[in-house]
């Protein structure tokens, strides 16, 4: 393989393709929300009612010359909201990235400098060398692929926890996550990653995927930060594998299942009068 591999947004998905052969392979992340997610309703919903209680004049104003604006402007409540931090989240993991390889980083955005500090604890208290960086994980086994926030190795004690000392070296594959929590379906996502069948770089070659001793998701926030392991067993991935079938349901063959009517009842009937009115 050779050529950087390109990703493109199809039917509100991300896919990965080979500049070559034109493969086409969904993404982790796309697969992954084939989970179903029941809560993101009530959560929108609360979203809503929050900024129309917060901002009670401002919708009254905005409902007397224009009430379309102003349902349009509640309904968009949450999805203001997801663009800002993905936003401050893409910010976030590029600084990452520059201060694991080595980059001296200086001032930065008010928003930002939580995270800056936050990180920087962590490389002083876990001491990670980098490994990989913002690479792709291709499986042509079961068809996927996704970019990976990281490798690194560590040494660790008995006990789990960093040892700088008398530790012994783990290979890890790591997530960075700034989101408010972190959630189950991470695991999902860093089983993909750790079982792919290889790795590809930015200028397109491809080295087989590492034996990876585990996975950890470092999840940092404004109010601190927390180095956690993550579960990337073959358990794990087989729910991945599930999902990845459900999403060739969802986009292909749901599509295919109904054919057409082998019989049909008659069409009701119009009478006179509706035709002359």
């Amino acid at each position: 393989m050779a050529g950087t591999i390109r990703t493109i947004q199809r039917g509100g998905s991300r896919w990965y393709v080979d500049p070559v052969t034109a493969i086409k392979y969904p993404g982790v992340t796309s697969v992954v929300a084939m989970l179903p997610k029941p809560f993101l309703v009530w959560w929108a919903a609360r979203m809503t009612a929050e900024t129309a209680v917060a901002n009670l004049p401002a919708v009254a104003s905005i409902a007397e010359r224009d009430e379309a604006g102003a349902v349009d402007y509640l309904r968009n409540a949450h999805s203001r909201y997801t663009k800002l931090r993905a936003r401050i989240g893409s910010e976030a993991h590029d600084l990452f990235e520059r201060m694991i390889r080595g980059e001296i980083i200086g001032r930065v955005h008010p928003d930002l400098e939580p995270y800056r500090a936050g990180f920087a604890e962590f490389l002083d208290a876990v001491r990670p060398e980098l490994v990989r960086a913002e690479d792709i994980a291709w499986s042509d086994s079961h068809q996927y692929a996704g970019s990976f926030d990281a490798i690194i190795r560590v040494r660790l004690g008995e006990d789990g926890k960093p040892d700088h000392v008398n530790g012994e070296w783990h290979t890890l594959i790591v997530d960075w996550k700034t989101s408010k929590s972190t959630y189950p379906d991470v695991a999902l996502q860093m089983a993909a990653y750790a079982h792919a069948d290889k790795i590809i770089a930015p200028d397109g070659t491809a080295e087989p995927m590492p034996e990876f001793a585990g996975a950890a998701v470092l999840h940092i926030t404004p109010e601190g930060w927390a180095f956690k392991p993550v579960d990337i067993s073959r358990d794990v991935f087989d729910v991945f594998l599930t999902l990845r079938k459900v999403f060739d349901w969802d986009r292909e063959t749901s599509k295919s299942v109904i054919g057409r009517a082998i019989a049909e009842g008659a069409r009701r009937i119009i009478t006179g009068t509706q035709r002359r009115a």
